[in-house]
């Protein structure tokens, strides 16, 4: 099992960064390919990006390509997302997820941290 805790929310300008962290419990924190969720009010969540458990292989949403960075440091157990270019609609709550599966982009993964918000004003 893997415990996630996710930090660096806030709020933030339009084209402003944040950089938001989640952090792993566990000695086989590799072994887990590690994603972020995000759900804002009224709409489904959504798949954001996801990285594999060596950090060789990412997966990004359309609508974040280019503007958001996932990235990992096992030797911490923490998972970074690191988000530029900020805009309104990217106003959500982020949740870092888990799986132990070899890798994957959906929206039911194993394992789920408290969220974290981030909100972008115009």
């Amino acid at each position: 099992q893997v415990q996630l805790v996710e930090s660096g929310g806030g709020l933030v300008q339009a084209g402003g960064s944040l950089r938001l962290s989640c952090a792993g419990s566990g000695r086989t924190f590799s072994n887990y390919v590690i994603g972020w969720l995000r759900q804002a009010p009224g709409k489904d969540r959504e798949f954001v990006t996801a990285i594999s458990g060596s950090g060789g292989m990412t997966s990004y949403a359309g609508s974040v390509k280019g503007r958001f960075t996932i990235s990992r440091d096992n030797a911490k157990n923490t998972v970074y997302l690191q988000m530029n270019s900020l805009k309104p609609e990217d106003t959500a709550v982020y949740s870092c997820v888990a799986s132990a599966r070899e890798f994957y982009r959906g929206t039911s993964w194993d394992y789920w941290g408290q969220g974290t918000q981030v909100t972008v004003s115009s």
